[in-house]
C-alpha cells in the first residue's frame, strides 16, 4: 500500500500486519538536468514496483527521498536519521529502494535491507527481489 492510501483508523487496524517500510530513495545531487533526474526517479520505480505488487499487504511505500548523494556523508547521515525515525513510527521491517549502484552499496544501521543495482548495473528481476525479502523476513522473525 502506498502512504496515502491509509487515514488514522485504518492505519490503527492494520499496522500490525503492514510491518515492512519501503523507502524509495532517488539519489539526486542536484546537479542533473531534467531527464537525468527523470532517469533516477525511474529507476528506483523499477526496483520498487516489483516489491508493491508482491508483498501488498504487508508493506507501506513512504514518499520518495530524493536528495541523497552517496558520496555526501552528510546526506548520508540524513538518510539514516529518517530512517530511524520511521523505524519509530512502528515498522518491524525497514527496506531501501534505490535505482543507485551507490545507494544500494550503502551501509544504513536503520535499514534491513537495501534494494537496488549491484556493482554492474545489473536490472531488477523480480523473483530475486522476493527472495531477499522473504529471507530478509526469516532472518528476523
Amino acid at each position: 500500500m502506498k502512504f496515502s492510501e491509509l487515514d488514522e483508523v485504518q492505519w490503527a487496524d492494520l499496522q500490525p500486519y503492514l510491518d515492512t517500510c519501503l523507502l524509495p530513495v532517488t539519489g539526486l545531487t542536484g546537479s542533473e538536468t531534467p531527464p537525468e533526474a527523470t532517469g533516477k526517479v525511474a529507476a528506483a520505480g523499477d526496483w520498487l514496483y516489483p516489491l508493491e505488487t508482491a508483498f501488498r499487504g504487508r508493506t507501506v511505500t513512504q514518499p520518495a527521498y530524493h536528495y541523497a548523494d552517496a558520496a555526501n556523508d552528510e546526506e548520508i547521515a540524513r538518510l539514516e536519521r529518517y530512517c530511524a525515525s520511521l523505524r519509530q513510527t512502528g515498522y518491524r521491517f525497514l527496506i531501501v529502494v534505490t535505482g543507485s549502484e551507490s545507494l544500494a552499496a550503502a551501509k544504513l544501521s536503520s535499514v534491513d535491507l537495501v534494494i537496488g543495482p549491484g556493482a554492474q548495473g545489473s536490472e531488477p528481476e523480480a523473483d530475486t527481489i522476493r527472495r531477499a525479502v522473504t529471507e530478509m523476513w526469516r532472518q528476523k522473525a
